[in-house]
């Protein structure tokens, strides 16, 4: 696979998306059942809904630093996964949350890193490091917090739900506290805390393929996309070490191949993909081939980068089911 490079979206995106999603169709109301009805939306809306997000995930991955990702590990997406699940947040609040937080921290890593080195002090690192970790439960029970209050028509996590778990595992926060605790969040992103989000992806990827007439029922290829991209974020640093050995063609990567491949592992729109690629795979294998037609002629990835994102990730969530080739 050759590395995912953002080269096409200004220019091409418009021409790509007259071509998959025709204006003028008619569209259907969604309002007579609880299922999902992707397909139901006019494709104008999808067309530049679409267009939003991929220019975010172009502008996000073009300032990213070194250390993205570092938050995303397997115990921090575990916990919130849990939480949310505890306190029956949507889907796209327990990814949100995990985007909001890892943002904050890269936030404060920066920050830490400026004050250093303009006072060439280990002792004052020491002490904001101490600082970052002695807050660190609370920060990201706030960043759960902030994600729910961004999809209320759900559920909203009050401070008496979150005093209550804090106090659980051991800590004694005030109302005062939790409320300062967002604040501070806030103000380090700017208040811009309706960050993409994967699932977000996925969801629009689908939109697209049920307009465009793919037959799969949607509510199963959902369904597995949803336990899919869980998986994939619970195994992360597995699936993404697979995908890099597999595009390189090596089994060791050099210092080099590893940064050149950080926007690899922090593009949405390819995770995307690749997750509903793999889901596809799963419930229909004779499909695979259009519904990867369809996604990289949707979004520019390549067929062959589909497919190895897809392989990666079946290989690390269903094992054996898959074969090596």
């Amino acid at each position: 696979m050759n590395l995912y490079k953002l080269k096409w979206w200004t220019l091409n995106c418009s021409f790509l998306l007259d071509r998959t999603l025709p204006m003028g169709s008619p569209t259907k109301s969604r309002y007579h059942s609880l299922e999902p009805a992707f397909g139901a939306v006019a494709g104008g809306v999808i067309r530049d809904a679409l267009l939003h997000m991929a220019r975010e995930n172009e502008q996000y991955l073009s300032e990213l630093c070194e250390e993205a990702g570092c938050f995303k590990e397997t115990q921090i997406v575990e916990f919130v996964f849990l939480l949310c699940e505890k306190w029956s947040l949507s889907e796209s609040a327990r990814y949100q949350a995990i985007e909001i937080f890892e943002r904050f921290m890269l936030t404060l890593i920066k920050e830490a890193s400026h004050v250093t080195r303009a006072n060439e002090e280990d002792s004052k690192w020491a002490s904001v490091k101490q600082q970052i970790e002695s807050t660190y439960v609370l920060r990201l029970v706030s960043c759960i917090q902030l994600a729910s209050k961004l999809s209320f028509h759900y559920s909203i996590v009050n401070n008496n739900m979150v005093l209550r778990f804090l106090k659980s595992l051991g800590f004694s926060y005030t109302t005062e506290e939790l409320l300062e605790s967002e604040l501070a969040i806030l103000k380090a992103l700017h208040f811009q805390i309706n960050v993409p989000a994967p699932f977000a992806y996925v969801e629009m990827l689908l939109e697209v393929l049920g307009y465009n007439g793919y037959m799969l029922p949607t509510k199963q290829l959902l369904e597995m996309c949803r336990r899919l991209l869980g998986l994939t974020y619970l195994l992360r640093s597995s699936v993404y070490d697979t995908l890099l050995k597999t595009s390189i063609k090596n089994s060791s990567p050099n210092e080099l191949q590893l940064v050149k491949f950080l926007p690899v592992k922090e593009d949405l729109m390819l995770l995307a993909t690749g997750v509903i690629g793999a889901s596809s795979f799963l419930l229909n294998p004779e499909g695979l081939n259009q519904v990867t037609e369809y996604l990289s002629d949707t979004t520019g990835i390549s067929r062959q980068d589909i497919i190895e994102a897809a392989y990666a990730i079946l290989k690390h969530s269903v094992g054996g089911a898959v074969g090596d080739d």
